[in-house]
């Protein structure tokens, strides 16, 4: 996870994409070939873009819980069964389009507890079966007497997804702690005392939106 501002405001997972683009643009350049040259500058940039990290300041406090990914609500269902054999749980799904910012960040302040990978499909992300199907991986964190859920879901076009919250840690409201690459959803996992927010069709940004408000 990572706190502190980049003077390039840009995920180093970026950059094995970023460098090649560059090279390659600057021996078109050097090959007086304009056509390959506005290409591979156009796709450079674009892929930059891709992976921008601007320096945020999130919001700090204790009774709300943030968006953990920009883009827009898709679903919030009314979930009955109950989350790894325990815990009902409502959900709060993201989508998160290639022209969003991926980078994602801790809803709430608290201890992540565990951290579950599960290897699946890469259905289009915006469809429901997703979250069930999709390759993804969830970590949990703990606050006092309650648990969080956030799911990071791999794509059609996303192939991998970058967690770098592990068990044990302490995490901020706010902290970055991961990606997706290339298009992807992010859900939620909320217990039964927590009030939503956030209405489908929403956008929102991570670190920055309220999506939901601890119950008192």
């Amino acid at each position: 996870m990572e706190t502190t501002k980049r003077f390039l405001p840009v995920a180093r997972e970026g950059w094995p994409f970023i460098i090649p683009g560059i090279v390659i643009f600057f021996i078109c350049l050097l090959m007086c070939n304009a056509f390959l040259s506005i290409l591979f500058g156009i796709v450079t940039l674009s892929v930059a873009l891709f992976f921008r990290d601007p320096n945020r300041k999130t919001l700090q406090d204790e009774h709300i819980i943030l968006s953990p990914a920009d883009g827009r609500i898709l679903e919030i269902p009314q979930t009955k069964k109950t989350e790894n054999g325990t815990t009902p749980t409502q959900q709060i799904s993201i989508f998160m389009s290639v022209l969003n910012c991926h980078i994602n960040r801790i809803p709430l302040s608290g201890r992540v507890t565990k951290s579950e990978y599960n290897p699946g499909k890469f259905l289009p992300a915006f469809r429901e079966k997703a979250s069930l199907l999709n390759e993804q991986n969830t970590i949990y964190i703990s606050k006092g007497n309650m648990e969080v859920g956030i799911r990071q879901i791999a794509g059609l076009i996303a192939r991998r997804i970058v967690c770098r919250a592990m068990p044990g840690n302490h995490v901020k409201q706010g902290d970055r702690f991961g990606l997706i690459r290339f298009g992807s959803r992010v859900d939620v996992l909320l217990p039964p005392n927590v009030e939503i927010l956030a209405k489908p069709g929403q956008k929102v940004k991570a670190g920055l939106s309220i999506i939901a408000r601890i119950k008192k």
